[in-house]
């Protein structure tokens, strides 16, 4: 993407008022340097995107495998397993401080690099300590109802997962904002795509490998089976990603971040430059981060109501194994893929990202009604064929609002703006999974047809798509960029006087 004109006009005003600063007085500290780093090739993008890999196989074990056990092996009411789960999207406010520290303080020697593997490593031992509370839970309820055991097992797994939400702040945000760091005005989109690409080959590559592992478990297949196979499957991927980030990143960060450069002969004192506090000004000087910041909570809430019923829907109402329904996970990857390629290359430069993403919005609208006709036929190839058609238009939303994300960031405080956003996206996921159970609950106890039930959240994901189209329509990146300026420009040259 283009370098933004906020960014722009704030290393001009950077640049005079050091040059007249200079001018008088000794800053040879300060000075300007031109910038001789090599740009970050094709390989090196998709190195970079096997940590989003990662990500995206580990979605599939939350919010796919354990979900699907969850609601229908254990019959865990489908709003306490989506509740439980979303916890770790509930802490997602921790993403604006991790964002805003990796801007500030190093660790293991790196601004961003540091913090990915930690997190990485968190949420990978995380992942298999919670699936052992799920069995805790399930055992709880041989007896057929609802203990005090029970919920606290529930209460603890609650927990478990809001600590898995901090692992993942702590590595996500940064690594986000590492993109920004090692990336120029003529090679960022092509980052952006390649790297939200391989998410979508993640949960493509997820879907495979956990079908792959769990396809030996039928349906209705005694607790103690389900027991050993999903551990081992919580042992073997949780390490694969550990791996895919590590391969990703390591060295990355020394030999491409302009943040380093830019930074580091003055690393000491690189926290008083913008702080908290300042950034936070920055977050909020402009109107237009509040309007975007409601359309990303919508759209994100609208995009993912799904995520918690698509498995359930797949077992009770098409009568799939727990390994066919994971699989539905890589038609839908399969379609997003596809929808990210032709947008980055075809669409958006055509229609313009702003209009692009309206049209994905729209899109994403009519193939809920796809979706329910899928359940009334009850044909498994109408409804991955439907998943296909939703994975499109899901590419080509995302594609569109990433690229007004970047436009709506400010260079100098790029953690704290990736943060923001993605506390908007990862707290819209975490009421999409609450909201999708609690509207299937809702829809059950209505309607004695499934297919009726399980049709409320796909038509409530639609309606709320067009209410995001109508909070796009008041988005101006040209207000943002201009209101952003004025602030930090202010803070700088309080700095420096």
């Amino acid at each position: 993407m283009l370098k933004s004109y906020a960014e722009k006009q704030i290393e001009n005003f950077y640049e005079r008022t050091l040059h007249n600063k200079m001018a008088s007085e000794n800053f040879s500290d300060f000075e300007v340097k031109t910038l001789s780093l090599p740009k970050v090739k094709l390989l090196t993008m998709f190195r970079l995107g096997l940590y989003q890999m990662g990500l995206g196989i580990m979605s599939i074990l939350t919010l796919g495998v354990l979900n699907r056990v969850m609601i229908d092996e254990l019959k865990v009411p489908a709003v306490i397993a989506a509740f439980t789960i979303a916890m770790h999207q509930f802490v997602s406010p921790a993403r604006v401080w991790f964002g805003q520290i990796s801007d500030t303080k190093p660790l293991f020697g790196h601004y961003r690099t540091g913090y990915v593997w930690l997190g990485t490593v968190g949420f990978a031992l995380i992942s298999f300590l919670a699936v052992q509370v799920v069995w805790q839970v399930g055992f709880s309820l041989q007896g057929g109802s609802w203990t005090v055991q029970t919920y606290g097992w529930v209460g603890l797994l609650a927990l478990i997962f809001g600590l898995y939400g901090i692992a993942l702040s702590a590595s996500s945000t940064p690594f986000a904002a590492l993109l920004v760091d090692v990336s120029d005005e003529d090679n960022r989109s092509k980052i952006v795509g390649v790297v939200w690409s391989m998410l979508m080959v993640g949960i493509i590559v997820g879907a495979i490998i956990s079908s792959g592992l769990l396809r030996q478990i039928a349906l209705d297949a005694p607790l103690e089976v389900l027991q050993a196979q999903i551990n081992r499957l919580f042992l073997i991927v949780p390490a694969l990603v550990v791996g895919l980030c590590v391969a990703g990143t390591v060295g990355i960060e020394k030999k491409y971040s302009r943040f380093l450069e830019n930074n580091s002969s003055r690393a000491n004192d690189r926290e008083d430059k913008i702080t908290l506090g300042e950034a936070l000004k920055v977050l909020t000087a402009s109107r237009q981060t509040g309007i975007f910041f409601s359309f990303l909570l919508i759209m994100s809430l609208s995009l993912f109501m799904q995520d918690p019923v698509l498995e359930p829907f797949g077992g009770e109402v098409f009568k799939m194994t727990i390994a066919e329904t994971t699989k539905l996970n890589a038609f839908f990857g399969t379609g997003t893929l596809i929808g990210l390629a032709l947008t980055g290359f075809l669409i958006a430069p055509r229609l313009g990202k702003q209009k692009t993403t309206k049209v994905g919005c729209i899109a994403v609208a009519i193939c809920q009604a796809f979706i329910i006709a899928a359940g009334f036929s009850a044909n498994p190839k109408l409804l991955q064929l439907s998943l296909v058609l939703f994975g499109f238009a899901s590419g080509v939303t995302t594609t569109g609002a990433l690229s007004l994300m970047l436009d709506l960031t400010a260079a100098q405080t790029a953690g704290t703006f990736i943060g923001a956003w993605g506390l908007a996206q990862t707290l819209a996921r975490a009421l999409a999974t609450v909201s999708g159970g609690a509207l299937l609950n809702i829809g059950k106890a209505v309607f004695a047809i499934p297919t009726f039930a399980y049709g409320l959240v796909f038509a409530v994901e639609a309606l709320g798509m067009m209410i995001a189209v109508l909070l796009l329509s008041q988005v101006n990146v040209r207000e943002f960029q201009q209101d952003a300026k004025t602030v930090i420009s202010s803070i700088l040259e309080s700095e420096l006087d």
